[in-house]
């Protein structure tokens, strides 16, 4: 079923309390997010990763700052009326830098978004060579967080956690704690290692509000169903990149099948009515219809 804007939550919260656990896969793009709108997810995230990689080439190693991503994330959110989160990696600098990114993304109306602990010049969540800032700085840049929020109920703060890798499951658990204490609404601990780490963070913080990805391509977390994740804990679930994967190869193949002359199968695409269909033609043509100027008036 898609959602229409009288059935959409009115925040993040109503969201996870009726719809847990909810399905975020990436928009990368404007047209993504009406598909997935269409496709009849109740949310969807938008993800510095495939962000990155879609609008400027880039990998994701913190190369793209607030301002090109906020630009992203404005033209993505006018296609689809669906709740979304939104990455905004290391909130881009200190505590003033994540006070204006939080203020920004509420005013445009982001139902959530979360900010991690790495060291700057940050990373992918899912690449080697990660650092954290002592629990400390991430803590103040929470407290910063939650305070330039004009109303709580209207954008959902969670914490993440990239201290696995470099500290160990125990200091990440700690962490999560200490980041929920100083105001964050849920929390994310990025690249469990095997589905004992995913019971272990789930089992230690069930009843709070917690997120996992699914990161295809990555040898290390297992996949699990959206049920088991949330048999585990987990209300909230990134695909970070299944979309943006598979697209990917897609274009691959149709330029390979270009160079080679061949027409591409009308079972690998869709019509022209059926795009014409998903990006809404008929709802400006009605407008136009509605409202024209006389001939030569315009």
């Amino acid at each position: 079923m898609s959602w229409n804007s009288s059935q959409l939550p009115a925040n993040w919260k109503t969201l996870l309390e009726k719809q847990a656990p909810v399905q975020l896969p990436a928009a990368h793009d404007a047209l993504t997010a009406k598909l997935i709108e269409h496709a009849g997810f109740s949310a969807y995230q938008i993800g510095g990763f495939a962000l990155a990689g879609a609008r400027h080439g880039l990998p994701d190693i913190d190369l793209t700052r607030f301002a090109e991503q906020a630009a992203g994330v404005r033209d993505i959110m006018g296609a689809s009326t669906l709740p979304v989160l939104v990455d905004a990696d290391d909130g881009y600098g200190d505590v003033k830098n994540v006070s204006y990114t939080v203020r920004q993304y509420e005013s445009m109306g982001v139902a959530a978004l979360f900010i991690e602990d790495q060291v700057a010049p940050k990373r992918c969540g899912h690449l080697s060579g990660k650092r954290v800032v002592p629990a400390e700085a991430m803590e103040k840049k929470i407290e910063a967080a939650a305070a330039a929020r004009q109303n709580p109920d209207s954008l959902f703060l969670i914490a993440r956690t990239d201290a696995l890798e470099p500290e160990g499951i125990d200091n990440a658990l700690r962490r999560a704690e200490r980041y929920l204490k100083a105001g964050a609404d849920g929390i994310y601990i990025e690249a469990p290692k095997s589905e004992k780490q995913l019971e272990q963070i789930g089992s230690n913080f069930k009843g709070t509000p917690q997120m996992t990805n699914m990161f295809e391509g990555d040898d290390e977390t297992p996949w699990l169903t959206p049920k088991e994740l949330n048999g585990l804990g987990f209300s909230m679930i990134l695909y970070p990149t299944t979309l943006l994967f598979q697209i990917v190869r897609t274009l691959q193949l149709a330029l390979d099948h270009l160079r080679a002359g061949k027409q591409t199968s009308k079972r690998d695409a869709v019509s022209l009515k059926q795009y014409l269909e998903i990006v809404g033609l008929d709802h400006w043509a009605q407008i136009e219809k509605r409202f024209k100027a006389p001939e030569g008036q315009t």
